[in-house]
């Protein structure tokens, strides 16, 4: 799978409150998913979870797109983790990496 990379900065001393506008907008967003799509991400994110390690994932509803951060991955299952990138790939999924973790992206219906 192929990946972009992002040159993104961290939120610094404003963190806590791009974090919460981040949540109040999700909240907003979910209502412009169905719910095929919605639990589309939560299996994308169990599998995720098989495979990494990590601080956190978090599903994000964005306008175009569902992106699923993994913040600070180490990679657990390198082989099936291939398998899932494979399956990704073919369903259009993207993989971004930035400094703050892994961004994979699923593009609306």
């Amino acid at each position: 799978m192929k990946a972009q990379e992002l040159e993104t900065k961290s939120a610094g001393y404003y963190a806590y409150a791009a974090a919460r506008d981040a949540s109040m907008r999700a909240v907003a967003m979910w209502s412009h998913y169905t719910d095929q799509e919605r639990v589309r991400a939560e299996r994308m994110k169990l599998g995720l979870e098989m495979v990494y390690h990590a601080k956190a994932i978090h599903i994000n509803p964005r306008d175009k797109f569902i992106a699923i951060k993994v913040d600070q991955p180490q990679v657990r299952d390198r082989k099936n983790l291939a398998l899932l990138e494979k399956d990704y790939e073919l369903l259009n999924i993207t993989k971004v990496l930035t400094a703050q973790g892994i961004t994979y992206r699923i593009p609306k219906i």
